[in-house]
């Protein structure tokens, strides 16, 4: 049962990893119940494959669960389903003191994370993540937020939980499409610092697709580990360390808004696309040797992700998918940074990249990819 600590002063907690951990959450989470009950935010696909039995493990413990239960989809983290959200968690009379579940994957982690922030100006919440996207880092680390019109993730707070259960058997009712988009952010640990540990995925990561308890588990606390250090040396991304872990977000955003922030592309997809396109454009800049960004190229496409602009569904030229990152978050000074690479397992921060140059790579590439 590995239990890993996010070491964040008086805002640390544990990630503990363990398969069959729901069906044992009443030992784990009934400390956080006030008045005998927790209540549970989750949406209606998770609500049906695990909410009973986290209910189930909880009323063994004496605990009542109160469920609120959302629309499952991108569209959740917005908002409207934030304003619906909060008005349900005054109804039910959250205090300050309280804890609230999130029991799903990225979306209802990053909005009730965020609701958590708000809510009487800051309320304690609980991670409890049901996609392999969702355990491997949009749990870890406290970056809560919706989406706007303007852009992806653009409201937000930096709000840590008070605990994280990761249970990988939740992965079993997951679509493959789903635990695939997922997969790209385990990648992305071994393409930021730990050459290594890509060579593993490139080996093993079929394993781990297929639903092996080994390689799975393996991976989930390898990743973890990996962001939860990075998070606890950079809680807020002000020394840049912490900006590794946005390796192929800033492309992988813009296609997402290319697509309407759908289920055309789910934000994993956009992901491994966007860490794609960073290393084939550092290659070009002369950054990376090409054989580099083949492998990773080769790697996305070998497991069914996509890898270029085609394969993403995107419909956009460079200079619009620009456009959209001109919205992005990180944007400073006019300047927006971009993660580029000097080989797998060396990536780093640039604050130079000129912004017509990467609209004409973006059509290069898709020119390329049409051959």
């Amino acid at each position: 049962m590995p239990i890993v600590p996010v070491a964040l002063g008086a805002r640390s907690y544990d990630i503990l990893i363990e398969d069959g951990a729901l069906d044992r959450a009443g030992e784990h989470l009934a400390r956080y119940a006030r008045r005998g009950r927790l209540v549970v935010v989750t949406d209606a696909h998770v609500a049906a494959a695990q909410l009973p039995r986290l209910s189930a493990s909880l009323a063994d413990a004496g605990v009542a669960v109160e469920p609120i239960v959302l629309p499952a989809g991108e569209a959740t983290k917005s908002w409207s389903q934030l304003a619906g959200l909060m008005d349900a968690l005054l109804t039910l009379e959250i205090e300050r003191s309280d804890h609230i579940v999130a029991l799903g994957g990225g979306v209802i982690g990053d909005l009730v994370g965020f609701a958590a922030a708000i809510l009487k100006r800051g309320c304690h919440f609980v991670q409890v993540p049901t996609s392999l996207l969702a355990q491997v880092d949009s749990s870890v680390g406290g970056k809560t937020a919706i989406n706007t019109g303007a852009g992806k993730n653009l409201v937000g707070a930096f709000h840590q939980p008070a605990f994280v259960l990761i249970d990988p058997t939740t992965l079993d009712t997951l679509p493959p499409r789903e635990v695939r988009a997922g997969y790209a952010e385990v990648v992305k640990y071994g393409l930021i610092d730990d050459a290594a540990f890509f060579a593993w995925c490139e080996a093993e990561g079929e394993y781990l697709l297929s639903g092996d308890p080994v390689a799975r588990l393996h991976a989930i606390e390898k990743s973890v580990r990996a962001k939860a250090a990075i998070v606890a040396d950079d809680e807020r991304e002000t020394s840049g360390r912490r900006a590794l872990l946005n390796l192929g977000h800033t492309f992988g955003h813009a296609l997402e808004a290319d697509t309407g922030f759908s289920d055309a592309l789910l934000h994993g997809e956009g992901v491994a696309a966007g860490m794609a396109l960073a290393f084939r454009y550092s290659a070009r800049l002369g950054l990376c040797p090409p054989a580099d960004a083949a492998r990773v190229t080769a790697h996305l496409r070998a497991v069914g992700l996509p890898h270029d602009l085609a394969s993403a569904h995107v419909s956009g030229d460079g200079a619009a998918l620009v456009t959209h990152m001109l919205h992005d978050k990180k944007m400073a000074a006019g300047t927006l940074p971009f993660l580029l690479a000097r080989g797998i397992g060396q990536t780093f921060l640039s604050k130079d990249v000129a912004l017509d140059d990467v609209a004409r790579f973006l059509d290069e590439d898709r020119d390329q990819g049409r051959q």
